[in-house]
This record gives C-alpha cells, structure tokens and sequence, in this order.
C-alpha cells in the first residue's frame, strides 16, 4: 500500500467515520459540532488515563502476540504494518486518525443505540480480527475483544476522551513497536 493511500485512508477515517454519528445526533438532539466533539474535556485527567490503560493493555497483547500459537498466522498484522515502511510520524499520524474518527464512529455514534456489546463485537469483527477460517486471527480477536469493551464501559464512565485515548495510544505502542523491530524480516 502507498504512502499517499495510507494517508487517505487516515483522512477519511479521521474526518468521514464521525460525520454519520455528529448528523445523527444533530437530528436526534440538535447537538452543535463543538458540544459534538467535547473539546473541553480532552485535557481532563480521565484522557490521560485512556492513554496509560492503552499503552498497558498494548504491551499485553503484544506478550501474546509473541505466544508460539501465532508464529504460523497468515497475515500477521507485524508483517502489514512492517510494509507499509511507517515512519515514527506515520504512526502517530495512523494512531490519531484511527482513535479520534473510529472512537467518534463507533462509541459516540453507534454504542448509545446498539449498546456495548454489540459494538464492541462488530467493531472487533469489521477489523477481520474475528475470522471463523483463521482461529489463530480469531484467537487475537478475543485478545482485543476485552481491551475494546473496557473502553466501550470507560467512554459511559470516562467520556470519550478516554476511549479516544486509550484507542490512539494502543495503536501507537503496536506501530512503533512494530516499526522499531529491525531484526524480523517482511
């Protein structure tokens, strides 16, 4: 995948995923973008600890990842990231883009009409991390299964801030994990 196809994907995730969400509650409540998006809470204390509960939940599911059962998975994620030859600014760019719009998309938009789970489930699902022909990807599928619900009760409890946190900085701890790793090949 290109460069520049990475950075529309990134564009489009960060700025189109929330758009049916915002129009959504604009009709539903008359909400304005700014009540929509909360900026006022993104210095709260609660998005801080989304980004210190991703960086954990993400060092944990990369101590999986390295489990015997995952060496044989086709299609590891490590080899996807690794080429697509992500620089460190890529990343964080990647990890803003998919916290910020997905968060927005899936919490704010979806989980107040079709709850937690279910959520939780078709997010995890749409990722391909739940593949009935590849148990080994359905098996990482459950790893991140918790990690998405917790965020999902943390953004009732939290805000989305915190989801928002948590998913940007889960996702940047795997990139540079991944990219940082010079010594396995593609």
């Amino acid at each position: 995948m290109s460069k520049r196809s990475i950075y529309i994907l990134g564009i489009v995730t960060l700025f189109l995923f929330p758009l049916p969400a915002y129009f959504y509650w604009y009709w539903q409540d008359g909400i304005t973008l700014q009540q929509f998006l909360r900026w006022e809470e993104i210095w709260m204390p609660e998005t801080a600890f989304g980004i210190i509960f991703g960086v954990i939940y993400a060092f944990f599911a990369l101590l999986f990842m390295g489990a015997p059962v995952f060496e044989s998975m086709p299609n590891r994620v490590e080899n996807l990231v690794k080429s697509m030859r992500l620089t460190v600014f890529d990343a964080i760019f990647l990890s803003i883009c998919a916290g910020v719009g997905e968060e927005l998309l899936f919490r704010a938009g979806m989980q107040p009409i079709l709850g937690v789970w279910f959520t939780s489930i078709f997010f995890v699902a749409i990722h391909g991390y739940l593949n009935p022909m590849n148990w080994r990807m359905s098996l990482y599928g459950l790893l991140v299964l918790p990690f998405i619900v917790l965020i999902s009760f943390g953004y009732d409890t939290f805000g989305q801030w915190f989801s928002i946190g948590a998913h940007f900085s889960y996702d940047l701890v795997l990139f540079m994990t991944i990219i940082s790793d010079k010594e396995e090949t593609i």
